[in-house]
Order: structure tokens, then sequence, then C-alpha cells
């Protein structure tokens, strides 16, 4: 368990909300202001040899990569077929055949290698949740894998590969977007390319199909190549689902496919969903108020005609602008305030301090084939405890890209390392964290208590908090 001169916690905490984001912790942030900004890149891999279209965590401590299948060859050759079938390196037919390569692998972190995985239909621009027990549940795609529901559960004796259910969706889910809800194992799947509904894995009844949902209708923008596709999912802390799309927002109760309430659009021009490409993220919860206090933001997107313009050739400047919003209450008015610069198509995640990282993207032009252009190749990160123009700290710049036109397919695998991770902070970093509930060694369930144990090198000076994350 560690010597006798490390010091053992124990903390209970009653799980009130399945979803339950963040407690926010400022000891690591005061630890890490006092050594000085040390956050640095480090590149893991030359060659994935798969892109990585989607990633995804495992509880394994692996990191699932998958790409479209339609594409033709990866970097990455396979032995045999999906079917068994062998692939030859003498066929030149096979040579050519994307059946002979494969377009998933999974990343073991501690080790650095890749292990090959096999996928049956196309997942490209597809979504994903991850279930209670650690299985990624991945929907949707293109082509003949618009309707497919495909399953990968972690393992530690690495056989575990992709599984494709027998059961299909109701609609075709191309650019669709699903949430996790606090049901057991109930996923709710919404919109899609020419799909105005949402529907749920699994089904109730084996009658149950879609359900309609103007919203989407309303939102959607036919000149600008949707702008309503993957929308934005939060779930409120009253159950009632946020759905954002466009410019606009709705509060949904999905479980009586009623909307609860409409929210005001946005400010500014332009849009925030794909192929737009904003991202959205629920600020960190608070304890204090047991987490009834819901403020979503959004960042980002494209300018009104950046769809239409990419296609002549012309990339218009991404939009600068960011919106929070409490959608918990009466009183809901979007807070604006600018970015350091204008992001397309980035990742905003939350950190264990609280802060809100945002990274990659480009900084004119707008998602899909050939429509964007000059990378954003700086991480910006966002205190949102801070006051307004004190906000955002622009971090150290990567060298590799991550967008398309000018640049090639890109397979380096490259991490960014926070300065909290830094070495002199690793008498202070948890060892040992166990979590048990109701007898169980892990996970914790809805609705009980769960208690955690760590052990920490020496004595902090303040007292122990800690950050609650969901997967």
């Amino acid at each position: 368990m560690g010597d006798k001169n490390h010091l053992l916690y124990v903390v209970t905490i009653h799980a009130i909300f399945a979803l339950l984001h963040f407690i926010v912790s400022d000891a690591v942030e005061t630890l890490a202001r006092a050594g000085g900004r040390q956050e640095r890149w480090q590149l893991l891999r030359n060659n994935t040899g798969v892109v990585a279209m989607h990633m995804a965590l495992t509880h394994e401590n692996t990191v699932i990569i998958f790409d479209q299948t339609e594409a033709g060859p990866s970097q990455y050759r396979l032995h045999q077929r999906y079917n068994g079938r062998r692939c030859s390196t003498r066929s030149r037919a096979d040579l050519k055949d994307g059946a002979c390569y494969a377009h998933s692998v999974e990343y073991y972190i501690h080790g650095n290698n890749l292990r090959p995985l096999r996928f049956v239909s196309d997942p490209w621009c597809s979504s994903g949740s991850f279930l209670s027990n650690g299985t990624l549940l991945q929907v949707g795609g293109h082509g003949r894998g618009s309707q497919r529901i495909r399953y990968f559960r972690p393992c530690r004796d690495h056989l575990c590969n992709w599984q494709q259910s027998k059961r299909s969706l109701s609609d075709n889910r191309w650019y669709a977007s699903n949430l996790l809800l606090p049901q057991h194992d109930r996923v709710i799947v919404v919109g899609g390319r020419n799909a105005y509904s949402y529907e749920f894995i699994p089904k109730l009844h084996t009658k149950d199909r879609s359900f309609n949902l103007p919203f989407l209708h309303d939102t959607h923008d036919e000149d600008g190549g949707g702008n309503n596709l993957y929308p934005f999912l939060h779930l409120s802390s009253d159950g009632n689902l946020f759905i954002f799309a466009n410019r606009d927002s709705i509060l949904f109760n999905y479980q009586r496919n009623r909307v609860v309430k409409t929210f005001p659009r946005i400010p500014g021009g332009g849009s925030r969903s794909y192929p737009s490409s904003g991202s959205s993220v629920i600020l960190p919860l608070d304890h204090q108020d047991r987490f009834q206090k819901v403020e979503v933001m959004v960042c980002g997107g494209a300018a009104t005609g950046a769809y239409e313009a990419a296609a002549r050739g012309r990339f218009l400047p991404a939009l600068s602008s960011c919106g929070r919003m409490v959608i918990t209450g009466n009183n809901h008015i979007w807070k604006m305030e600018n970015m350091p610069g204008p992001r397309t198509m980035h990742d905003m995640l939350i950190l264990p301090t609280g802060h809100i990282l945002i990274i990659n993207g480009a900084r004119r032009g707008c998602a899909g084939w050939q429509n964007a252009a000059t990378p954003s190749l700086r991480p910006y990160l966002y205190n949102p405890k801070k006051s307004r123009g004190q906000r955002f700290t622009v971090l150290k710049a990567t060298r590799i890209a991550r967008i398309n036109v000018a640049y090639p397919t890109e397979l380096r695998l490259q991490a960014f390392v926070p300065d909290y991770m830094d070495r002199q902070f690793n008498d202070l970093r948890p060892g040992n964290v166990t979590i048990e509930y109701e007898g169980h060694s892990s996970g914790v369930a809805y609705g009980t208590a769960f208690t955690i144990h760590f052990w920490l090198g020496r004595r902090p000076s303040k007292d122990v908090e800690y950050s609650v994350y969901a997967p």
C-alpha cells in the first residue's frame, strides 16, 4: 500500500447525479502557478497506421483510434480479412483492398505500442458513449454503417475486438450525436444528415422506432451544409436534455417527447455545429449547491457563408466568440466573450483543475472536405472562475497541424502534457486510488454512496478536495 510516511485518506460521497462532472480542486492550480507554466508537447509515435478520425480513452488505460473503412488501404496491413480469408502480399488486388488493412487500432499508453482491430461496417462520422461496464458504444456512420450499432469492451488479454450488434438503428445516423442517460445503460441518439429525429439504444419494445424532433428541421441550413449536425447534448440536473444546434437551443424532456424550454439564440453571426464545428462543454459543477446549477459554454464555429465560400476556395475567418449560459433556473442570458483568436474544428476538454483546454482546429473556413485553412497550433486555457477579460491563457504551440487542405494525412501521435503533470508535483499526486460502494471493489452506482481511498506523499497545506469526471 505504500510506506509508513504516506498518508491514507478516505473520502465518502453520495452519487446524487450519474453524469456529475466536477468538484474543483484548487490545490493543484496553486502549486502549478507557483512552479511556473511548464506545459509541453510530447511526440509518442511517428505513425499510428490509422487516422484518428475518432479517439476514445478506455478504463484499461488504452486509447481506441479508428477511421472510415471505405477510404482504401491504411498503413497498417492485416494478415487476413474479417471473414478469415488471407491477404497476400503478392497479390496486387490484395495490396489495394481496404479489407486487408486495419482501420482501427488500440494504443497502449504504458507500453507505447499498438494492436490492430477489425471493423465490419463504416464508422465514418459516427458517435459514441461509454456504458457502465466500460464498453464503448459506437453508432451510425456512412453508407452501410449508417444504421449499425457497434461495441468494444476493453480487456486485459489483448483478445477483444469490435463487435457488431444484430439489431440496427431505426434511421440513418451520419453526423449524429449520442449521450448516455441516467437510466441504466440507455443511450439517446439525436440527429444526423437528413435525420430530423431521435431514438434510444436499447429499444424498450420491439416495435419502438424513432421520434420526430421539429427542432432539427428548424435549425437546418441547406446552403450551409446543414449546420445542425453533431448537435451538442448535455444532461441537465433536472434530468432534461439540453440540445444545441446551429445557433439555437432547447431543454427537452426526452421521456415525454416535449420541449420544456426554448433558450435565446446565441448572439453574433455564423453557426456553431457541424460543419461550422464549434465545441461545447458543461462548466464544472459545484458541490456547494448539490450540483444543481448547470452552465453551458459554447466556443468558436464558422462565419456565415463559410461553407459556400470554401467551395470557391475562399476561407473566411472562423468565430472567436464564446457564450456561457445557465440552463437551470429562469434567467437565461448568453454572456459573451472572445477567445484570443478564431477557431473551428477544435476540441474542448475539462481538466481536473476545473479549467477548460481548447485545442486543435483551424483559424479559417469550416469542416468538411478541404474546407479549412490556417491551423490553430496554440491551445487556449480557460479559467471559468476568473473575471471576464482575464480568463484565457495562450499555451505552447504544437508543430503538427490537425486540419486538411494543404496538410497531408497526419499519422503522428502526440500528447499535450499540462503543467501540473510536472515531476516536481509527483509527491503531491494521489497514488493507489481505489473506489468502493456497497461492498463492490470498483465503480459507483447511481444514487448510492461510494468511498475513495488514496495515498499522498506528504501532508497538504489545505483540505483535500477532489474532482469527479464523467467519461
